[in-house]
């Protein structure tokens, strides 16, 4: 005799793989995010003057360092 679970609508193993593939999503997403708003600081400070980016303490070479310097160490 099998046994049915009526409560649960989906089995462990369907419910792992969409907890999977919602988390792949969530973490594509947030990657995209991510790298997004680095591009938009970096084209922020590339329009810049080069005086402006002495100021800062930056050559222009060095904004993409700058920008990614917490993910690499450079």
């Amino acid at each position: 005799m099998a046994l049915l679970n009526t409560d649960a609508p989906f089995s462990p193993s369907l419910r792992a793989r969409l907890d999977a593939f919602f988390a792949g999503i969530g973490m594509g997403l947030n990657a995209y995010m991510e790298s997004r708003s680095r591009m938009h600081e970096i084209n922020r400070l590339n329009a810049l003057s080069d005086a402006a980016l002495k100021a800062m303490g930056l050559k222009r070479e060095d904004i993409p360092r700058h920008v990614f310097r917490d993910l690499f160490y450079l």
